[in-house]
């Protein structure tokens, strides 16, 4: 008795250490971050930073306003999870609840491989298919922009939704299910009037996965999306803050490369502050 609870002790221990080295490693990027991102901040200033609208950071008398890369990556966002979200929840729905075991199998091994495949290619097959597709259906002298970004980014969170959707919907209790079956209701009526209330907070965490992955994405969006500094637009090149930091920051120098680091505080902030707000509504529906 006396050496399982010494062992207990050192699991404990090690789980505690590990846990510790995660959360030193966020600080020190976090501390990193606003190190090498503050003085160009103070330089430029916040509000010509945030809010400007024209990023030239190459010219004689250079512009840094990232404004741009901001609303891009917010429509770029919303655009994908408004895009992929439904669909992923409701193959989930299907693959949990309606689907026979075969079909599932396969389609959850398709999902699996999906989840696996470097965003590169996501980005090559956008590039090669997506873009010239747009371009012409819509008649665009180049249908690089936001649009394919969008598409591109809502299939890359599909795999994300789905799965752990899936994981949610599967551990309802089959009680519930019984017993509105019982008292009258179609299985379709069961299935998102219990089965999806009750596994809500499980398929709101597999949204805020998608979340993360649209908007740390970098590579795929690069290839398809122009990577021009514009305003957003649905149909013109735009750049979004990951990319404006993976595109420039191999040639860049001084101030320029400061600020680069500067994007990089910014869209870290960003994403604290979406991860934050999705808990805080987690949280206050797992009260309720």
């Amino acid at each position: 008795m006396k050496n399982r609870h010494t062992a207990e002790k050192v699991i404990h221990g090690a789980f505690l250490f590990l846990g510790l080295i995660t959360v030193g490693f966020v600080l020190l990027i976090t501390v990193y971050l606003i190190i090498s991102g503050i003085p160009a901040i103070r330089e430029i200033g916040l509000i010509d930073f945030l809010f400007g609208t024209k990023w030239d950071s190459t010219a004689d008398d250079p512009s840094f306003g990232i404004l741009p890369f901001i609303l891009t990556s917010i429509y770029g966002t919303a655009g994908a999870i408004l895009l992929g979200v439904p669909i992923g929840f409701l193959t989930a729905v299907y693959l949990s609840k309606i689907a026979p075991k075969g079909i599932r199998q396969a389609m959850e091994y398709a999902v699996s491989l999906m989840a696996g495949i470097p965003s590169v290619i996501y980005g090559l097959v956008g590039m090669l298919v997506l873009v010239p597709a747009i371009r012409k259906i819509f008649d665009l002298p180049d249908g690089s922009g936001l649009l394919a970004s969008i598409i591109v980014l809502a299939v890359m969170i599909l795999p994300s939704v789905i799965k752990l959707s899936i994981n949610a919907l599967d551990a309802v209790p089959k009680e519930y299910e019984d017993a509105s079956l019982a008292l009258g209701a179609t299985p379709i009526e069961t299935y998102f009037r219990v089965s999806v209330p009750a596994a809500k907070s499980g398929i709101a965490a597999a949204v805020v996965m998608g979340v993360g992955r649209a908007i740390g994405e970098a590579m795929a969006v690069m290839m398809v999306s122009g990577n021009v500094p514009n305003m957003p637009s649905l149909f013109q090149s735009v750049r979004f803050l990951t990319t404006a930091v993976a595109a420039e920051m191999s040639y860049s120098s001084g101030l320029q490369r400061q600020a680069l680091f500067s994007i990089a505080l910014v869209l870290f902030l960003f994403i604290m502050l979406i991860n934050a707000i999705l808990n805080l509504f987690l949280k206050k529906n797992k009260e309720k």
